[in-house]
């Protein structure tokens, strides 16, 4: 059985989720690639202490690299965006910097 730890893996601190975060509370993370949205919305839930309005998943393939002759591939993982329910509910990763 997954636990909410195996579902979330970690979030995504990148300008443009900080502009969602402002302007939509919405918070992006990086999920396990077979976690559906049901899974996703109830771990956000249960470690942040937060009530979810809707989530979005997207699926990004792996880019192939090479390096000289040798060819491989970058992993291919999955991102949620997670709506929160009011703006007076916040989410603070840096609460103990």
């Amino acid at each position: 059985m997954k636990t909410v730890h195996d579902i979330i893996i970690r979030p995504l601190l990148t300008e443009r989720g900080n502009d969602l975060q402002e302007g939509q509370n919405a918070y992006s993370f990086e999920v396990a690639r077979n976690a559906n949205k049901i899974e996703i919305r109830d771990a956000v839930e249960k470690i942040f202490s937060v009530k979810v309005k809707k989530v979005r998943v997207m699926n990004y393939t792996g880019k192939k690299k090479r390096l000289g002759k040798f060819e491989g591939r970058r992993r291919s993982w999955k991102k949620a965006l997670v709506y929160l329910a009011d703006d007076s509910q916040r989410i603070d990763f840096f609460e103990t910097v």
